[in-house]
């Protein structure tokens, strides 16, 4: 099947988190076979591409995100014939594939890092990571306040097999993931090599981890008021996020990236609250995307989300760039929860979701969402692998929510995650499998048959996606705009009914919505419609 060219300035991306898609073989996490296999699901929803978290060979220390190898698949997913099969099959069905890249620090694990460890102070391995000296008459103080985003300090010590310590790595995450030194050239080239592998294998592009990330004030500043900075974060200058040079490195990557036919993509994930300093990682000659996080973190008011969607689309627009929306991932409280919880956070999870869905440019979807998923909240806690409940002393049981397996099928677990009998890596709430995708396919009003539809009127309209939108007058708490002549979008963020005025022909609703002789809509509270007036 011939694929569309620029596909990423309007395509609908689908993140799988690969341990937790489709187990193949019974042990319990999914894997690249499993991915596979479910391929036509994901044709049937109407997407244009997926995003496959890290499948490389790794100790899972922080979910795949802690790589020891970034050019073979760690056995738990499969082998790197797996993975051709995959993109093959993806391929033919007109599905682009996009992996992760995690460039900002290894695992510690990783050969570098163990040549690291066994090398002396000041020597050429360990160049390629941040180690320092501490502070101190006897160096037993991290070389500065920085902390972990994980929690705990971002500074681990060395210690010689004599127990004799030595010099403090950087790690921003886990100790396990200690940051690469992006001054070195040696990294530059390494991760030149490690691009061209994929993309040579076939990838259609790279999700950036941590893409703010990688250079780092060479001073090593403390933070002023020693407090913890996290991801995104509005009122604090971090000296390792968003400095300028992140920005050589892109540029570098671009001109590889088009060295090769067929449009590759790249996507930052930047957790930069700016609109106008996000922009510059799009600029020509950069990347392509980059995740809109202030959208995601936004609350449901529809004064502040109007103000996130105007500054990204003028920000975004003057660099030639189009929007990448998202609502939810594999790092954050899934949105029918965040909204709210139980039927009022799906309602508005579904009206979230045709409001994305009606904005210029790209969006991304997260497995799951399409079938209104709400965040498990109680997971046991001797089943959290998150490494934040640790290194927060477990006060945060971190991201695992967001990632328990998707239900396939009705009944008890695995609901068709795996093999009848197995057991999955994360332990599916009771009554899982009646939100699975057999319990929604074809019935009228689910959600995942609402998904369907909008992302079928979405790729058959050439008034969306890509383009422009200009807003409407309407009543307080709702969002209403046009994106063609005729072609209109209404959300009513608040708790009462509103009537939209001059209504036409319904396309589709997050929710039953009611018409009026006289030709107008009431559009219930929570509620999304789509309409050709």
């Amino acid at each position: 099947m011939e694929l569309q060219a620029h596909w990423w300035r309007d395509a609908a991306i689908y993140q799988i988190y690969v341990r937790s898609f489709a187990d193949s073989n019974g042990d319990g996490e999914g894997d690249l076979a499993g991915i596979r296999e479910r391929l036509p699901h994901l044709v049937e929803l109407g997407v244009d591409a997926i995003w496959l978290t890290p499948f490389y060979v790794s100790p899972l220390a922080d979910g795949g995100y802690d790589v020891a190898d970034y050019r073979d698949v760690d056995p738990r997913f499969g082998t790197l014939e797996d993975f051709d099969a995959l993109l093959a099959a993806a391929h033919d069905l007109g599905l682009r594939v996009i992996i992760d890249i995690v460039p900002n620090h290894s695992s510690s694990a990783h050969r570098w890092f163990r040549e690291a460890v066994a090398a002396e102070p000041g020597s050429p391995e360990r160049d390629r990571y941040l180690f320092r000296d501490g502070r101190g008459p006897e160096g037993d103080e991290p070389p500065n306040n920085w902390k972990s985003i994980f929690g705990g300090p971002a500074w681990t010590r060395l210690k010689r097999p004599d127990g004799t310590p030595e010099q403090w790595y950087l790690h921003l995450f886990d100790a396990e993931q200690p940051d690469f030194d992006w001054t070195n050239p040696e990294v530059h080239d390494e991760f030149d090599d490690v691009l061209r592998f994929w993309l040579e294998r076939g990838v259609d592009g790279f999700r950036i981890d941590v893409a703010h990330g990688m250079v780092k004030d060479p001073a090593l500043p403390d933070i002023a008021g020693d407090a913890k900075a996290d991801l995104l974060d509005g009122s604090t200058t971090l000296p390792y996020f968003d400095q300028d040079g992140v920005h050589e490195i892109y540029r570098r990557w671009a001109a590889i990236a088009a060295e090769y036919p067929g449009d590759r993509a790249m996507v930052a994930e930047a957790w930069v609250e700016d609109a106008d300093r996000i922009a510059r990682y799009l600029r020509p000659g950069e990347l392509h995307q980059a995740f809109n996080f202030e959208y995601l973190t936004a609350p449901w008011e529809a004064a502040r989300l109007r103000e996130v969607i105007d500054r990204s689309l003028t920000a975004n627009g003057a660099v030639g760039a189009t929007t990448t929306w998202v609502l939810s991932n594999h790092d954050v409280t899934r949105h029918a929860t965040r909204f709210g919880g139980g039927e009022r956070g799906l309602r508005r999870a579904r009206a979230a979701t045709l409001l994305m869905l009606a904005l210029p440019g790209s969006v991304y979807l997260y497995q799951g969402e399409e079938l209104g998923l709400p965040e498990v909240t109680d997971l046991p806690e001797e089943a959290l692998q998150d490494p934040t409940w640790e290194r927060s002393g477990r006060t945060e049981r971190g991201r695992d929510g967001c990632r328990v397996p998707l239900p396939w099928t009705e009944g008890a677990s695995p609901c068709g995650f795996g093999p009848e009998g197995s057991e999955p890596w994360l332990p599916m709430p009771e009554g899982w499998g009646g939100l699975s995708r057999a319990a929604q396919r074809g019935v009228e009003g689910s959600t995942l048959e609402l998904y369907k539809r909008a992302l079928r009127l979405r790729r058959e309209s050439e008034a969306l996606g890509d383009g422009s939108m200009t807003w409407l007058d309407a009543p307080e708490h709702v969002l209403y705009f046009e994106r063609e002549p005729g072609l209109r979008c209404a959300v009513n963020l608040g708790g009462e009914p509103v009537e939209i005025a001059a209504a036409g022909e319904v396309l589709v609703t997050s929710g039953p919505v009611e018409g009026s002789a006289g030709g107008s809509l009431t559009l219930p509270g929570d509620t999304a419609v789509w309409f050709r007036a």
